[in-house]
């Protein structure tokens, strides 16, 4: 999915900063107009809401995003916590995790665009699942480009995730718990939406 309009704009409706301006507007006091109190929802309007807030947190389509909960629901455990799951084995959203993209618009872009390697091969799919131990490493040609020249002390990656820095390289040590998943996310709203 390629979400091209204003970030702060859908972050207000939402409620969740997507990007580093929203998340300073967000900070400075400014009213969220979508957020619950502002407004009382229904059921449904909850059920919704949450699902828009996690498919634009990881920027996928509605037909993705209801092929993940199908899969989800498929698997032993909570369907929810499942659900975070397969969405943050998402090279872009690994790639954000890792700090290598500063949103996850730039992170989808920059996965499109080949400038990933996954275990010493070229990924390009921005949707490609890792699995535990699978390494991603900045491409040889893509290390001197600016994108990478990161404040890395400001992207400190969550537990599940070992990164060096100097080799531009990261791995998905383990499959994260629910509480390591910095989404905001409510997910058995979501549960409840696919589930109707």
């Amino acid at each position: 999915m390629k979400f091209n309009g204003p970030k702060v704009k859908l972050s207000r409706r939402l409620g969740v900063p997507l990007t580093a301006k929203s998340a300073r507007l967000m900070e400075r006091g400014h009213r969220v107009s979508a957020s619950r109190e502002d407004r009382r929802l229904s059921d449904y309007g909850l059920q919704l809401l949450e699902k828009q807030r996690l498919r634009f947190q990881y920027n996928v389509s509605e037909r993705q995003m209801r092929r993940y909960y199908q899969k989800a629901s498929g698997m032993r455990g909570r369907t929810g916590t499942n659900l975070l799951i397969l969405l943050e084995r998402r090279l872009d959203a690994f790639t954000l995790r890792c700090g290598f993209a500063p949103t996850i618009f730039a992170a989808r872009q920059l996965s499109g665009h080949g400038h990933f390697e996954i275990n010493g091969k070229s990924a390009k799919s921005p949707s490609q699942a890792l699995k535990p131990g699978d390494t991603v490493r900045v491409r040889e040609k893509s290390r001197d480009k600016p994108l990478f020249d990161m404040d890395w002390n400001a992207y400190a990656p969550p537990t599940y995730i070992e990164r060096d820095t100097e080799a531009l390289t990261a791995q998905l040590v383990r499959l994260p718990e629910r509480d390591e998943i910095p989404v905001i996310c409510e997910e058995h709203y979501v549960v409840e939406f696919y589930s109707r």
